[in-house]
């Protein structure tokens, strides 16, 4: 008896699970994928390669631009709510509003930066998600506008509506982040290897020389490349969203030797693998290696 009921119970919850999984169905959908090809085409055309589209994807500071502004954003819309409800002051609930309003334009700015190179599935989820932030927007906008013409009580229910929109956003926006992982960091961790120090990789003999490939350490993908005598080792995933640099085109930014993901374009360094463009804004984990006399190959996380 008591089998059998925590056995319908756990169908009552799967049941339950499958009747508000509202994103599982945008994510399997292809009903805007024309839409969603001819818009990422045009903004990877429109902000090509080069210091603004790093900016956007926020290269210089290491970590997504886009997460921080929309917090921002977000938080002054709820403000602006708050205030509303409680009624201490038109003034500054106009004051906070507009803030967001105009935080908004290079969050948007950042963010259909990040969408153009992210995979089919997470820009059908992505696509939702900036509908949903463009109408909270727009509602917030109407009532800035009522609100500057006095019209008190209308702004204030146009607000309440933006504020679901944005929430719905919110909503779309985590999912993107917590389950699809686009912004997070997808490169091998390899940190904890350090105090273990030095591994057998290969034989020098076994690398063709000047072209990548992948060899494994451990559950590890690594990058290897030889030139001659001289060898350089990665980690092979990608940061941005686990491209296997070893299919990359080896190029020169700066004088500096780098390799680019075949994916979506990342550039590394590879002295010491860090960006060099974006969209990822972590580095690669690099490794240190030597030669042993009888040409084995050790490598080691890179102690810098």
């Amino acid at each position: 008896m008591v089998k059998e009921s925590v056995q319908a119970g756990r169908r009552s919850f799967k049941s339950l699970a499958s009747t508000i999984d509202i994103v599982g169905p945008i994510e399997r959908s292809s009903r805007l994928d024309r839409p969603i090809r001819g818009l990422a085409k045009a903004v990877r055309r429109r902000i090509g390669p080069g210091r603004l589209r790093d900016l956007l994807h926020g290269v210089p500071t290491g970590k997504p631009l886009h997460p921080p502004l929309v917090t921002f954003v977000v938080g002054c819309w709820a403000a602006t709510s708050v205030i509303d409800l409680t009624g201490t002051g038109s003034r500054a609930a106009r004051t906070v509003l507009t803030a967001g309003l105009g935080a908004a334009l290079p969050a948007v700015a950042s963010g259909i930066t990040d969408w153009s190179v992210i995979h089919r599935e997470q820009q059908r989820v992505g696509f939702v998600h900036a509908i949903t932030n463009l109408t909270a927007f727009g509602l917030y906008a109407g009532s800035l506008a009522l609100r500057i013409g006095g019209r008190e009580r209308a702004a204030r229910l146009l607000s309440y509506a933006g504020l679901g929109a944005a929430g719905l956003g919110g909503f779309l926006g985590g999912h993107l982040s917590y389950r699809q992982a686009v912004g997070a960091n997808h490169a091998d961790s390899v940190a904890h290897l350090v105090p273990l120090g030095w591994y057998d990789l290969c034989s020098l003999n076994d690398l063709p020389n000047g072209r990548p490939v992948a060899r494994r350490l451990g559950y590890i993908d690594l990058f290897v490349l030889r030139v001659d005598g001289e060898v350089t080792v990665l980690a092979d995933h990608c940061p941005h969203l686990a491209g296997p640099l070893h299919q990359g085109r080896l190029v020169a930014e700066g004088g500096a030797a780098c390799v680019t993901c075949p994916w979506h374009g990342s550039t590394f360094r590879l002295s010491d693998g860090a960006v060099v463009h974006g969209p990822a804004t972590a580095p690669v984990p690099a490794f240190d290696t030597r030669i042993r006399r009888d040409g084995v190959i050790q490598v080691r996380p890179a102690q810098r």
